[in-house]
């Protein structure tokens, strides 16, 4: 009865994981746009950056890429039905998005005080900076609350199939998350100057 009942529960959670993946499609179509407007329009005006990003966004990278090692992590040990060193794998990577999110806040406040970079600035180019971050760090606030409940559905005794999607939810949009923060530093970076 109980792999009746596990079976029945993957096949009711397949179409809830095509969701996501069509949001995260979506959510990459806007990175694509937004980094397609850039280009628009800092050719079409030759307005290039001129900025020289702040240090601290190679480290919220760093740290960004070690919370999805720690998830890679946390899935390992929950398909392996370990919950303690699963829990402790989802507790670390949930630490060091939060890590991530207050570095970025921190890259804020080195281009306004310390660069004199505002969002609203004669060069709309500079505002881009701004805008991926922004965005990306609402998909970052997203993507806590994928893991958050993962983490919460570790803890209660439901059935391996609901603990594992939630932690492939978790997973596909965390990775996306880094895959993305990734792709928008690197095009910072080659465009900076």
């Amino acid at each position: 009865m109980a792999q009746i009942q596990e079976k029945e529960d993957r096949l009711n959670l397949a179409p809830k994981k095509f969701v996501m993946w069509l949001f995260v499609f979506a959510s990459f179509m806007v990175f694509a746009a937004f980094t397609s407007g850039f280009i628009v329009y800092a050719g079409g005006n030759g307005h290039a950056l001129n900025v020289i990003l702040p240090r601290i966004f190679i480290y919220s990278t760093a740290v960004l890429v070690l919370s999805s090692i720690s998830l890679f992590f946390a899935s390992r040990f929950a398909k392996q039905q370990e919950p303690s060193k699963q829990r402790l794998f989802l507790w670390l990577a949930i630490a060091l998005g939060i890590a991530f999110f207050a570095m970025q806040v921190d890259g804020w406040y080195v281009l306004a005080y310390k660069m004199g970079i505002y969002f609203v600035n004669p060069n709309a180019s500079r505002s881009f900076i701004y805008i991926f971050t922004g965005v990306h760090l609402l998909h970052v606030i997203a993507g806590l609350l994928f893991l958050s409940s993962a983490l919460t559905t570790s803890y209660r005794q439901r059935p391996q199939a609901i603990n594992l999607y939630r932690m492939q939810l978790a997973s596909i949009f965390w990775h996306f998350v880094d895959i993305i923060w990734i792709y928008l530093y690197v095009f910072l970076l080659l465009n900076q100057n």
